[in-house]
């Protein structure tokens, strides 16, 4: 593990003046737009000098900066001002059962850089982490940034976790992960704020932020190893009591009748319609495969057997998804996770089952989509939960006035 290194990043800062409520006029920002001191007075209906003030307050914090000159209508032209993503970086890593993806982007949450390597969560946190804070070592090197200009880390992790302490509760593939403080780790090497959610919440964030900004209501089905998904209601991610909400997996789904899950239960939706799932299927009906990417390779092969394996697999997904359409009424479902790769192939499995059993008025508007993010899903979600915070009004706001 490396010597911690005490960040000065603008979350940390104190600089001089207090000021409250610059926080809400950097929202304003966060669109990437720039914008005039007089087009901001219209907007907030502030006095000019009220605003100025605010706007020099969040440039001593090196969030926002000039942004050349606006088109005079007759005078000087007037300057402009915008967000400057660039002034700290955030770190993201989206770590599952056999795979690890860390990546370093800047606050508006643009990837810089990425590592993948393969790893094995059943390891125990210590191995992993150590793995994680070491490829994330390797960005920072690499794009000529210090551990002092991190804003934060985001990690995903595959299975329940506790989201306001950052430790995993009851990981099911997880040995040795139970209530482990997984910031506190990592803050031996990174001394800055470190943000822990499931990996499947996590993807709902970056696949949202990234490409459906409007919708306000959507799932993230992620059909891989395992199944689950991540839910957004009323533009709000939604973890549930205990940070187990959309744990589709272990849904009851009737083909699943005799079939014992990892879990302990009989029946339930990732026993039959996963990546291992599909391909001990296979194996036992003659046609051998070891895991989902062999199942993949098999459907790009053309293989019929396999094909009709994943678009069954669809189906029962879809079972379980139908119910959801009629409880949450989302206006998207994202289908990703390595299964996804196999395309219309499962979602048009899905569809079937959805459109034919939900009522016409949940699906008239309703659009199941392939994951445009694809395996990048979970590095920009990390990001985006790691950036909510720490440029959130309340965030900055405390900072101002530290």
């Amino acid at each position: 593990m490396s010597t911690p290194q005490r960040s000065t990043s603008f979350a940390q800062s104190s600089p001089v003046g207090t000021l409250t409520r610059a926080g809400e006029l950097f929202q304003i920002f966060r669109d990437g737009q720039a914008r005039t001191r007089a087009e901001l007075a219209e907007m907030t209906g502030l006095a000019r000098s009220t605003v100025a003030a605010r706007l020099d307050a969040l440039t001593a914090l090196g969030l926002i900066g000039p942004a050349g000159e606006a088109l005079s209508s007759g005078g000087r032209p007037p300057s402009r001002v915008a967000f400057k993503p660039a002034s700290a970086v955030i770190l993201a890593a989206d770590i599952g059962a056999t795979h690890m993806l860390v990546g370093l982007t800047d606050l508006s949450g643009r990837l810089i850089d990425e590592r993948r390597a393969g790893t094995d969560i059943a390891g125990g946190p210590e191995v992993v982490l150590d793995q994680m804070v070491e490829l994330a070592t390797q960005l920072l090197a690499a794009s000529g940034r210090s551990s002092g200009e991190l804003a934060g880390i985001g990690i995903g992790l595959p299975g329940p976790v506790e989201h306001s302490s950052g430790k995993p509760t009851n990981p099911p593939i997880m040995p040795g992960w139970d209530r482990f403080d997984v910031p506190g780790y990592i803050q031996g090497s990174f001394d800055t704020q470190v943000l822990v959610d499931n990996d499947v919440n996590i993807m709902a964030l970056g696949e949202r932020a990234a490409f459906w900004s409007e919708a306000q209501d959507l799932l993230f089905v992620k059909v891989a190893t395992g199944i689950g998904s991540g839910v957004v209601c009323g533009g709000l991610l939604q973890r549930g009591a205990d940070g187990t909400a959309g744990d589709l997996g272990h849904i009851r789904v009737p083909r699943g009748s005799g079939v014992f899950c990892r879990c302990g239960n009989e029946g339930c939706l990732e026993a039959i319609a996963s990546g291992p799932a599909i391909a001990r299927a296979l194996s036992k009906a003659g046609l051998p495969a070891v895991d989902g990417e062999e199942v993949l390779s098999l459907v790009r092969a053309g293989n019929v057997q396999a094909i009709q394996a994943i678009r069954q697999a669809g189906r029962d997904v879809g079972d379980v998804l139908a119910t959801c359409v009629s409880m949450l009424n989302p206006a998207v479902i994202v289908i990703g996770g390595s299964l996804a790769a196999a395309g219309e192939h499962l979602i048009a499995g899905v569809r079937e089952v959805v459109y034919s059993r939900s009522l016409p008025l949940a699906t008239s508007r309703l659009q199941i989509v392939q994951s445009r993010a694809a395996g990048e899903a979970g590095v920009l979600g990390a990001s985006r939960m790691v950036s909510d915070h720490v440029l959130s009004a309340a965030r900055i706001d405390a900072a101002l006035n530290s």
